[in-house]
This record gives structure tokens, sequence and C-alpha cells, in this order.
């Protein structure tokens, strides 16, 4: 992501100076051998813009792809919840889940709940092992495009769901 910061430049104004102009009292000529610059010449075609133009596309598209996404387990106020509980990421983006608050939690994908042709049981933690300190951090990538439904097993009868949207 890109900010544009804004800024203001104040150019001082001078008002109040006086020119004058005087007469030079000799002139002096100095021969020289005319300098000759170096052309420069840029050449390209269409082909190798567009060549450059994918590369930059490219780059952007994996640094993109490399991103992550943090999800609390438990928010500040100590609420049983993921924060944020519904959120979209781009295929194949890591997801942090990092347990914050109301531990122990862990983060269960609803086998029912997720694009045919996925494993629950490779992206979800076991329902038996927990997070149970601050800052324990469960981290998974998706990679089908869809819709996803997770929860905290300890704590999925109090509220504590989430889905995320993979594009």
């Amino acid at each position: 992501m890109a900010s544009v910061t804004s800024a203001t430049v104040a150019i001082p104004s001078f008002t109040g100076l006086k020119s004058t102009i005087s007469k030079p009292s000799a002139v002096v000529r100095i021969p020289t051998k005319a300098a000759t610059s170096p052309k420069l010449t840029v050449k390209s075609s269409l082909k190798e813009f567009g060549v450059a133009a994918v590369a930059a596309a490219a780059s952007f598209a994996l640094a993109g792809n490399a991103m992550a996404i943090d999800v609390l387990l438990g928010s500040g106020d100590g609420a049983l919840a993921f924060v944020p509980n519904e959120f979209t990421i781009a295929k194949g983006e890591k997801i942090v889940f990092k347990n914050n608050a109301g531990f122990p939690h862990n983060v269960v994908f609803d086998e029912d709940e997720i694009p045919s042709g996925v494993d629950a049981s490779k992206i979800s933690m076991d329902e038996q092992d927990l997070l149970n300190a601050a800052g324990e951090t469960y981290e998974v990538a998706l990679t089908e495009p869809g819709t996803y439904s997770f929860y905290c097993a300890p704590h999925q009868g109090a509220g504590m769901v989430g889905k995320v949207t993979v594009n």
C-alpha cells in the first residue's frame, strides 16, 4: 500500500529589493573551443516496454501475495471474538491468528463451510491443540478462492466464529 502526504511550499517574496545596472569598465574575451555535447539517444520498442510492464506487474503481484493479515483471538476488551471476524484476502495471502485475550483459543475451519475440495484438517488446528499464552500464533495460507467459516472450538458456543473470503 502506498500513502500520499501533501506538503505546502512557501516561496518568500522579495519585494523591496532594488536592481541596479552598472556599466562594465572593461570587456575581456577569452577564446574557447566549441564544446561538443554527446547526444543521448533512447530507443525502445513497444515489445520492450510491454516486457517491462509485465515484469513490474508480476513483481507487484508477488509482493501482494507476500502480505499477511493479523487476526486477534479475543478482543481488547476481553470479549470472546475474532478481530476482525469477517475479512477478505487474496489467494495465497497468509493469515496470522494471534492470541490476545480470553485464552485458550484455537482455529478450526468448518468442513461444511469451506470451498469444495479443500481439506479442513489441513488448514485447521487440531481441536485439541490450544494457544495458551498471549502472543502465540497460528498461521495459514488459503489458496482456493471462496468463503471459509472458522471458529474457536472452546468458545464456539459463545459466538467466537469468523468468516474469510478468498479472491
